[in-house]
């Protein structure tokens, strides 16, 4: 193989890498790890909203001020909702199961999370192992993202 083809080769790889990069994890499902995934607490709707929609990239889908100030947020085919109704969100949060953790990490960072690493790790539930990673929004919430291992 010729120095062309080689160079040729590698600008390939390193364009591949790049958009691998860029890709958008898939979300499948959300599991709440109380309750309802539908009912989040937050304490102010309004400054919540920008990290979902900026960093994790949900649109909202539908919101409410009465009987409390609520959003359902979406992305792909998964739904979220998110309300000010006095839970304590230090205490609550959802399991995202993605396609690619990898994707899922890159994908916010390119948002604007400020975080170097994922500190990915190997979770088992029951007979099913995830590779894991976890993020705490501003508004206290906990989120684990997860790629189901074979």
């Amino acid at each position: 193989m010729d120095n062309e083809a080689v160079g040729q080769i590698a600008g390939l790889h390193r364009m591949t890498s790049a958009r691998e990069l860029h890709m958008k994890a898939v979300y499948r499902s959300a599991s709440p790890y109380l309750e309802d995934e539908m009912n989040l607490p937050v304490k102010d709707l309004d400054a919540a909203l920008p990290f979902y929609k900026k960093i994790m990239g949900f649109e909202i889908v539908s919101r409410e001020d009465l009987p409390t100030k609520s959003a359902v947020l979406g992305r792909n085919d998964v739904q979220m909702g998110l309300a000010e109704n006095g839970g304590d969100p230090t205490q609550e949060g959802c399991f995202f199961e993605v396609d690619s953790v990898e994707a899922a990490f890159s994908e916010l960072k390119s948002n604007g999370l400020d975080r170097e690493e994922a500190g990915f790790r190997i979770d088992r539930y029951g007979d099913t192992s995830y590779k894991v990673f976890f993020v705490v929004a501003p508004d206290g919430l906990c989120y684990c993202l997860g790629e189901r291992q074979k």
